[in-house]
């Protein structure tokens, strides 16, 4: 029996104290001290791991000013804050021993627009791309293009001054801020734009913290320039910290008090809300794909590629394209980057031209060919290229390069590619130069490595794979970062062009000068005395004796370590996950972790399960728990009971970390998105399942886990008297029962006449195992057989009828195999010994037919994909060879068996299941092809998820959260069509539909049946 697990790291008392302040004065915001809110911050996308006292999300400036004000107060001097955005830092920027302030969940609101005079003004938590879609149709963009732009704050883009592809052109963030509103550690409020120098002179006189402010920095840069200007580098990307040099203009006229809080990484200030200029969206562009022999002959040509005026030129090595090959992705960019014949492709080069003129573009990309066609003729290393000007296209290809940090992750073995030395900057003409060094230095260590970047500007991102839970490992990450720290300063760049600093702080003296870094340590104490922001980060106050964070500080690989090699290895999804935040996508349309969307809680997302699983797993191990005997253990025996009666009932089951644990695995839908989504392909309902099996060795499953994982057995014996059980179920006695007793809502009812009723007037053969042996190869080859699920035989019974008489319309003989159970919802209830007992007998059956050589055609993707993905888990090699086919699959593979008619003009809109369009990455082209063979039209709807997933939608306690889900995405969509022409291709997806606008979504193979047998 599971025993109980404590959270070891409790809040200190002084933290506690706050919190209990905080909410005594109103603070409108949460407040969260549960160990698994504090543990789904405490990592980003570094090394680095670093539990929070608290977690607090302020709604607004006010709260913001509130927190730090009491903060101020005697008794909390030693109260610490770290404001936090997207949580992607590479290097533990947000990392903090304090007080994390997300600013995501509610400050993400767009304020204000000036189209006249291009700026817009914007709290912190907003989105890049939230940012970037709601400019679109003013035709601006915001410009800073981040491969995080999908979950990538504003405030958080400020505070490490990022920038991304194009920036030679584009600049970084700090070149299009034109004001911040940022909150002090005392509380005061901080408005920052740019003066003229006179009027800042004349600020810094006032007894005001701006104007105490303004007077240090105005010390710093003035009696400073010449040092400044001579101490750092030209380079397009130095990243100063606080950017001492462009505090002023070139004439010094103006001050900028901005441009230091910009890159600060929260060690001055919280940035609260931003004023940014806005760049018009070019009306041309062309992008085109240059593709190599060789990644240093891809670097090499680099400059001429930039000599030809191109608006960015970004590379990727061989590692990241191979890698991309095995993802979802690949199928989007394939005949983008088609292979070369007879050459081995090892880099490309994606070159981007924009511009206002379309003449202008055609004759650079005309020259530009010409430069490559001599290039490959003289065999320089390019051995091919590719244009398009198609922008669906491009943003494919940005797509591809944007997940590239991802991909890397995804590598098998212990040893990943890791954050810490993946910024590097220096001069560009001396790139190739300095990565043949700096490849020699990996190689020297024996260390394998992908790389990909942005070579215009000079930068590399470079990831050496490394084993953070060995201790050797983790001391060579020491001894390579000081080798790069000596290797960019002898090209004259720096080790941080992109990412900032954070946890490699303690590198900045060598950077700066002794001298110079005096006078940052002033500018910090001037904005933060005590010391309260994001401290050990940048620097520290001049007064202070605090210490910088050093790369040494404790990694996730220290906690990672203390879980035996054989439970990782049970675990790898939550083991392998890297921290991305790719599942903090916020686009409403994306299928991408539907409960991360609409909670806005970092626990309820791939990432922050995971963490939290890795954290339980850790635990048990403290405590000694054998998880693999717990796992086999009888799940029912009387001694069980009493104890799990005794835990509930008479025993201490407060404080359990696993209650917090199962509270997020709850939220999960099971959708199954992030298995595919996600580059780690962090497969949250395989380890929620194992983990909820655990769960409930210790305490009693809920009523609901029984119904929903017994619907297979029940539906059957319900169908046998559909009106009387349909009569019950919409009964309001049933309905109430149902709701208080059993925590379910709006039960589907069964269809009438039931499946085999319709069937019956089909005359069709009947399913005969011996019979269909005896017969030969060929007479078999023209049967197909249907295999049932549980939801659209017994609940949506048209669908698997329109299946049959397709079947029958393309010449086959459809067969109607028996109802067997598929045990997907056991599996998402956690019933792993009864589900492994249900997929074994399937399997055993589907086998002895797929002997038979004859084709296994299934209608719903969930349970279909089911016998592919849990099977294999669950069963191994007991599983056999047997293959369903979803019925798109199968109907593309005969698609010049389907008749071609003339079509009616208006077309229908297909809403594809989350779970079938991300596993099953060409499964909306495909059903395109089949309407479009057929003379139908089809046309894609990007939604998200519908909200129902499977019976999620169905609990009572999930009610809230899946009509939100559907009122995000589907409703919207869903009001601007014609009802008869949706098409919804998973049963759980209609159900939603009919619950919520009480129209009936067609399956897209309904239509094709009534359209082929008219």
């Amino acid at each position: 029996m599971l025993p109980k697990l404590d959270a070891k790291a409790l809040v200190a008392p002084k933290y506690l104290a706050f919190a209990d302040a905080l909410t005594n004065a109103n603070f409108s915001g949460d407040i969260h001290t549960q160990y698994s809110a504090r543990l789904a911050v405490a990592t980003d996308n570094s090394v680095y791991q670093k539990l929070p006292q608290l977690v607090i999300l302020p709604r607004s400036i006010e709260d913001v000013t509130l927190a730090t004000r009491i903060a101020s107060e005697a008794r909390f001097n030693d109260i610490k804050f770290s404001a936090r955005g997207g949580g992607t830092g590479t290097n533990g920027q947000s990392l903090t021993p304090g007080i994390v302030m997300d600013l995501s969940k509610y400050m993400n609101n767009i304020l204000e627009i000036n189209v006249e005079e291009n700026w817009v003004r914007v709290q912190a938590g907003v989105v890049k791309d939230q940012l970037n879609d709601f400019l679109k149709p003013h035709g601006f963009f915001f410009s800073p293009d981040l491969s995080t732009s999908n979950r990538a704050t504003i405030g958080g883009m400020v505070n490490t001054d990022a920038s991304g592809q194009g920036s030679l052109v584009y600049g970084k963030t700090s070149d299009h801020v034109l004001g911040l509103t940022s909150v002090l550690a005392n509380g005061d409020v901080l408005e920052t734009n740019k003066l003229p120098i006179d009027d800042a002179k004349a600020l810094a006189k006032e007894r005001s913290s701006l104007g105490r402010i303004t007077n240090q920095v105005l010390t710093t840069c003035l009696d400073n320039r010449q040092k400044i200007l001579e101490k750092f580098p030209r380079l397009n990307r130095f990243l100063t910290g606080y950017d001492l040099e462009n505090v002023f203009d070139d004439e010094l006229s103006t001050f900028d008090l901005s441009r230091v809080i910009t890159g600060s990484e929260g060690s001055l200030a919280v940035v609260c809300e931003a004023k940014l200029n806005l760049t018009p969206i070019a009306t041309y562009k062309t992008l085109v794909n240059v593709k190599y022999d060789s990644f240093d002959s891809a670097l090499r040509h680099a400059p001429q590629l930039v000599a030809a005026n191109a608006t960015s030129v970004e590379t990727i090595d061989s590692k990241v394209l191979n890698l991309a090959r095995e993802d979802i992705i690949w199928h989007s960019v394939s005949d983008l980057i088609k292979p070369v014949p007879n050459q081995v492709m090892d880099g490309i080069n994606m070159v981007e031209y924009n511009s206002e003129n379309e003449a202008d573009i055609a004759d650079k990309i005309a020259a530009l060919e010409a430069r490559l066609n001599q290039d490959i003729e003289q065999g320089k290393g390019v051995i091919g290229y590719q244009i398009t000007s198609d922008k669906a296209s491009i943003l494919k290809l940005y797509a591809m390069r944007k997940k590239a940090v991802g991909l890397l992750g995804n590598v098998a073995g212990n040893k990943k590619p890791i954050a810490f030395a993946e910024d590097t900057a220096v001069p560009p003409e001396q790139l190739a130069d300095f990565i043949a060094e700096f490849r020699a230095l990996l190689d020297s260590h024996g260390l394998d490595y992908g790389m990909f970047g942005h070579v215009d500007a000079g930068v590399l991102h470079v990831r050496p794979a490394m084993d953070m839970c060995d201790p050797e490992q983790e001391a060579l990450l020491r001894d390579v970062s000081d080798q790069v720290v000596a290797l960019t300063a002898k090209y004259g760049g720096l080790m941080w062009g992109e990412h900032g600093k954070g946890y490699r702080s303690e590198y900045g003296p060598e950077f700066f000068g002794e001298e110079l870094f005096l006078e940052l340590r002033k500018v910090k104490a001037a904005f933060d005395p005590l010391n309260k922001m994001n401290p050990g980060k940048i620097c520290t106050p001049i007064d202070s004796n605090e210490q910088l964070v050093s790369v040494d500080d404790t990694k996730r690989g220290y906690f990672d370590r203390q879980i035996p090699v054989q439970v990782k290895e049970a675990f790898p999804a939550p083991m392998n996950c890297n921290g991305n935040g790719l599942c903090f996508n916020y686009d409403v349309n994306s299928p991408m972790c539907p409960s991360s969307k609409v909670t806005r809680d970092r626990r309820h997302s791939p990432k922050g399960r995971a963490g939290l699983m890795r954290e339980w797993l850790r635990l048990a191990e403290n405590v000694g728990v054998d998880l693999y005997a717990l796992e086999d253990q009888k799940r029912f025996s009387i001694r069980a009971l009493l104890s799990k009666a005794k835990v509930s009932w008479l025993g201490d089951n407060k404080g359990d970390f696993s209650h917090e644990v199962m509270d997020a695995m709850k939220g999960c839908l099971a959708c199954k998105a992030c298995a595919s989504q996600c580059p780690i392909k962090v497969d949250v309902p395989d380890f929620r399942a194992k983990f909820i099996n655990f769960y409930h060795s210790r305490y009693f499953r809920p009523a609901t886990d029984h119904l929903v994982a017994s619907v297979e057995t029940m539906a059957p014996l319900m169908a046998k008297l559909p009106k009387f059980t349909n009569a019950v179920l919409s009964s309001r006695l049933y309905q109430g029962f149902s709701k208080r007793a059993l925590g379910y809502v709006d039960t589907p009812l069964l269809s009438v006449p039931t499946l085999n009723e319709q069937v019956a007037e089909l005359n069709i053969d009947t399913f005969n195992l011996d019979s269909l042996s005896q017969l030969s190869d060929e007479s078999r080859q023209q049967y197909v057989a249907v295999v049932q699920d549980p939801f659209t035989s017994f609940y949506d019974a048209n669908v698997v009828v329109a299946l049959i008489k397709t079947i029958a319309a393309l010449g086959f003989k459809p067969l109607l195999l028996p109802f067997k159970p598929n045990g997907k919802p056991q599996h998402v209830k956690g019933f792993l010994s009864t589900f492994a007992k249900t997929a074994q007998s399937s399997a055993d059956f589907l086998n002895k037919v797929a002997e038979l050589d004859i084709p296994l055609v299934g209608v719903d993707a969930s349970l279909v994909l089911c016998y592919r993905d849990e099977y294999n888990q669950i069963l191994g090699d007991k599983r056999g060879a047997f293959n369903v086919l979803v019925s798109h699959e199968w109907l593309h593979q005969q698609l010049q068996q389907i008749p071609s008619k003339q079509g009616n003009e208006s077309p229908y809109y297909l809403f594809a299941h989350c779970t079938e369009k991300t596993a099953l990455a060409t499964s909306e082209s495909q059903w395109q092809g089949v309407f479009e063979q057929a003379g139908l039209a089809l046309n894609k709807v990007a939604v998200g998820c519908c909200g129902m997933a499977g019976t999620y939608g169905h609990e009572a306690v999930n009610q809230s959260n899946s009509k939100s889900l559907f009122d995000m995405s589907w409703q919207p969509k869903l009001e601007s069509l014609a009802s008869d022409r949706v098409l919804a291709t998973g049963f759980s997806c209609r159900s939603q539909v009919k619950r919520y606008t009480k129209n009936r979504a067609q399956h897209p193979i309904e239509v094709l049946a009534n359209w082929l047998t008219q």
